[in-house]
């Protein structure tokens, strides 16, 4: 894939934090409606990367290029104009609002005045724009029918469709999911394969994950991190049967990775 037909695509990525070294010369290229996993141990640097992604870290170098056009690495104000969104490992939602009113929060581009104002209903106009999107969203995670519910209410498994739900009402084209089976049952964990797959249809999707069956049912490429350098890159049975994976990670007879 070269560069105008990736979505998202990073060369050469180094992260320092004083003297440790988190990323060295990583590389990352996510296609056009593609899922991709980042997967490795902890401290491996997926979270670093991530956040280099997301203007949290700023690298010491490296390329970034969104649509084949190479670029400053974002700014976390400038997400949402470049169509990228993430969920985080906390859910990080509001429990004393309603599950649309922690969605509509996530719709903050949409408003002409402040964010918590106009995502609460001080602009009706604003409000109201804001509020359709939100429930075009909950459903989307089969979350409508409990749009009204206060989020501290919510089961864990809930707490996830609403955090995607938040995500999703910036419309973006590239979705970053932070351990998005993390916590969940056997169940739950295949409707959260069915709904990435279910999203990739309408954008790009990079993940982060420990589940070894999500990854390799849902994505068509894997980067392996080990010590913050690429050790194996391609589609998922190839990396399962890479060597230096096996051993980094996975182990005989492993669901996750360590």
């Amino acid at each position: 894939m070269n560069k105008k037909s990736a979505a998202l695509q990073v060369e050469r990525v180094n992260v320092s934090f004083g003297g440790l070294r988190a990323l060295q010369d990583v590389y990352l290229e996510v296609g056009k409606n593609e899922v991709v996993g980042l997967i490795g141990p902890n401290g491996a640097g997926k979270t670093t990367l991530f956040n280099a992604l997301c203007g949290l870290v700023t690298p010491d170098s490296g390329d970034f290029h969104l649509n084949g056009k190479k670029s400053d690495f974002p700014k976390p104000h400038e997400l949402v104009d470049l169509g990228i969104a993430r969920t985080l490992q906390g859910v990080g939602l509001f429990g004393d609002l309603t599950v649309l009113e922690n969605v509509m929060i996530g719709a903050q581009h949409l408003a002409t005045t402040g964010l918590i104002s106009a995502a609460l209903g001080r602009n009706r106009k604003d409000e109201a724009r804001i509020r359709d999107k939100a429930r075009v969203a909950l459903e989307r995670v089969y979350a409508g029918g409990i749009a009204h519910r206060r989020a501290d209410t919510l089961s864990y498994p809930d707490t996830k469709r609403v955090s995607i739900a938040r995500a999703l009402v910036s419309e973006p084209s590239i979705l970053m999911l932070d351990e998005p089976a993390g916590g969940l049952g056997t169940q739950d964990i295949e409707w959260m394969n069915q709904l990435i797959k279910n999203l990739s249809a309408d954008m790009s999707v990079l993940l982060v994950e420990h589940h070894m069956d999500v990854v390799m049912s849902v994505c068509s490429k894997l980067y392996v991190l080990n010590f913050g350098e690429v050790i194996a890159s391609g589609d998922a049975e190839t990396v399962r049967r890479d060597p230096a994976v096996m051993a980094a990670y996975l182990g005989t007879g492993s669901n996750h990775v360590a």
